[in-house]
């Protein structure tokens, strides 16, 4: 099972490393490592959102968004993307960008040098969006209690998440204004930099977000019109046309997850510059990990175990949130990428282990009311 499932996952992953060892020794096989298990870690709550939507569609489109939808997410979004972000920060064009990377990294390097403080800012942006809808939506399970439940209550405070990350880009933005100023106005543009591409950022995030509610919208319509079709066709005695009715839901299931996947994706993407700027590493380390998200996706769907760790959506959104803040803090401040990439992982870890944790006292909780029940029924007989 396990083989089949994650079979070609382990064969890319082989290939990727060696591919990176080749490229750039043993440090561009440490990178790509720390990278591939980044990009599981943050898109761990991909797959299980993935799962949920995919587990109510037909195998056929199940197919389609395993072969179709791993071409996009894979060359789309971990290859294409990078060399778009960098493209356009660096003000060339993407065959430019991709030939100085391979060719004459110096050069390269000193152009994502120069544009790094417009792609952290915006991709610090995004992520702390992501972060803050996260923790400022009251949920039933929480990990962190003492925390969650004040943000909650602070988040029916409409639009609250937007305002404070404008608060936090604008504190940003003059932090370096001022810094520009002390240091006799050198950086003097980096502020205005940092301010702009902040707020690209932030509405790239509403826009994605806009579009996959819009989705959701109509999954939800046109589920509902199925319902009600089947419905009639039960008290009429008539067939429905099933076969059109779940085509169109599941035409419309597939556009919101290549919606959602793409959502998903920016923080994988944004998150890597801050791990490397080497475009070739990142392709190899996002790849290998989009490939177990989509492995992971199709498990947890055969299996049917998407609520067994509940606190892992938290341990990643948490995750998201620290690189957001990392990201800030690169724009002036240089973080060793161990750290960036430990980080993830720490959180992650954690959230897994505390998921363990709970289960583990559910059952024990479950058991001692059996023998209760057990126990009263004994002593009624």
């Amino acid at each position: 099972m396990i083989l089949k499932t994650f079979g070609w996952s382990f064969a890319v992953t082989a290939l990727g490393l060696v591919a990176a060892v080749l490229y750039g020794g043993w440090a561009g096989f440490g990178v790509v490592a720390i990278l591939s298990i980044l990009e599981i870690s943050l898109s761990f709550d991909n797959a299980v959102v993935n799962a949920g939507i995919l587990k109510k569609m037909s195998a056929f489109w199940q197919k389609i968004f395993l072969t179709i939808g791993v071409l996009i997410a894979v060359f789309g979004m971990r290859l294409v993307f990078p060399v778009v972000i960098v493209a356009i920060s660096a003000k060339t064009g993407p065959i430019e960008a991709v030939r100085l990377a391979l060719n004459d990294k110096d050069r390269y390097q000193q152009l994502v040098t120069d544009a790094h403080p417009s792609i952290a800012a915006f991709g610090g942006m995004f992520l702390l969006m992501i972060f803050l809808d996260f923790v400022f939506e009251d949920r039933d399970i929480k990990w962190l209690g003492w925390i969650e439940r004040p943000l909650a209550k602070l988040g029916k405070v409409d639009m609250l998440s937007v305002c404070i990350a404008l608060i936090v880009l604008l504190i940003t933005a003059m932090t370096f204004a001022t810094q520009a100023h002390q240091h006799g106005g050198v950086h003097v543009d980096k502020a205005q930099t940092v301010l702009i591409s902040g707020i690209a950022g932030l509405i790239t995030y509403l826009v994605v977000g806009g579009l996959s509610g819009y989705f959701e919208n109509k999954l939800e319509e046109e589920e509902e019109r199925e319902h009600e079709a089947e419905e009639e066709a039960k008290k009429s005695g008539k067939q429905v046309s099933a076969v059109v009715m779940a085509g169109k839901a599941a035409f419309f299931m597939f556009l919101y997850l290549e919606v959602l996947d793409a959502s998903f994706s920016f923080d994988g993407v944004i998150g890597a510059f801050a791990v490397t700027n080497d475009i070739v590493l990142m392709a190899l380390g996002l790849g290998i990990g989009a490939m177990y998200v989509r492995s992971l996706t199709v498990y947890l769907v055969r299996q049917g175990t998407l609520d067994d760790y509940v606190y892992l959506e938290h341990g990643a959104h948490y995750a998201i949130g620290a690189l957001a803040v990392i990201l800030l803090v690169t724009i002036q401040y240089e973080i060793h990428e161990l750290i960036t990439g430990s980080v993830g992982v720490i959180l992650i870890g954690w959230s897994f282990v505390s998921s363990v944790l709970r289960n583990k006292r559910l059952a024990a909780a479950e058991g001692h009311g059996s023998a209760g029940e057990k126990t009263e029924v004994s002593s009624g007989v």
